[in-house]
């Protein structure tokens, strides 16, 4: 059974990225959305988080650019349509609110 995992918030804000990270199984995929497509920001501790944990990643790709992000080769960027089928591709859809 996969899930894919929404995040919103900064992940400097709180620790709702890492909580996420300890939970992700190998079937999973992350998504990035608003605030939290800053955790692409190369040299932080979120960035490294990601890019040593090796998940199916995946960030709004209007978000990422509106925040001036680069999305690094080992991440995905997508649109809303691309969103909903990663949705409907999952078995459950997580919200960390």
């Amino acid at each position: 059974m996969s899930t894919l995992h929404v995040l919103s918030h900064s992940p400097f804000g709180d620790e709702r990225l890492t909580s996420c990270l300890r939970l992700l199984g190998t079937a999973d995929a992350l998504l990035l959305c608003g605030d939290a497509a800053y955790a692409l920001q190369p040299g932080t501790a979120p960035f490294n988080a990601l890019e040593n944990r090796q998940v199916k990643l995946f960030v709004l790709a209007e978000d990422a650019q509106a925040r001036a992000l680069q999305v690094p080769d080992w991440a995905e960027a997508i649109d809303y349509a691309a969103f909903v089928e990663l949705s409907i591709h999952h078995d459950k859809v997580n919200t960390w609110l």
